[in-house]
């Protein structure tokens, strides 16, 4: 294992992923942990990586793999303990002051698998199309057409939460 390679990809991909696991998880500390291990994990495997695809798609894939470990673990995929999703005060109190943000998070919690997690894919980890794809095993295509109808999905929920109101 080449110490520097580990160390540039580490540098150049960790917010990313951070940002990716945080999306997942919805906490900090199972964030970390899990992108801790994503890393490790890939300095084990870096001979392996044969560059078939970016480096953040083969990161934020381990990623992926982590956290649905973590919530079998838990036994329920998709919901971590109470404990797990506490939050820091101060990001709840930013969510409180931001009611479109939280209506629009409160949808997308909400949302069905794949759409959540392809939506936030594209806009909070700011993927490509052709990485989602990636990531799901899948073509560019379909992240384009399932990002498209979560889209779709994410504006009848926040309509129809308004006119709800």
């Amino acid at each position: 294992m080449n110490r520097d390679a580990c160390e540039k990809l580490y540098n150049a991909y960790f917010m990313r992923v951070f940002s990716y696991t945080m999306t997942l998880t919805g906490d900090r500390h199972t964030a970390e942990e899990i992108t801790q291990e994503t890393f490790f994990r890939a300095f084990r495997r870096l001979d392996s990586f044969r560059g078939e695809s970016d480096a953040a798609t083969w990161l934020c894939a381990i990623a992926r793999n982590l956290v649905t470990d973590e919530q079998r673990r838990h036994g329920r995929l998709g919901v971590f303990p109470e404990e797990a999703t506490a939050r820091d005060p101060g990001v709840e109190d930013v969510a409180v002051e931001r009611d479109d943000s939280f209506r629009i998070h409160m949808a997308l919690h909400a949302m069905e698998e794949p759409y959540r997690e392809v939506f936030e894919l594209r806009v909070f980890g700011e993927l490509s199309f052709q990485q989602i794809g990636q990531i799901f095993a899948r073509t560019e295509n379909w992240a384009r057409v399932t990002y498209h109808r979560a889209r779709v999905k994410l504006k009848e929920r926040m309509e129809n939460h308004e006119q709800g109101m």
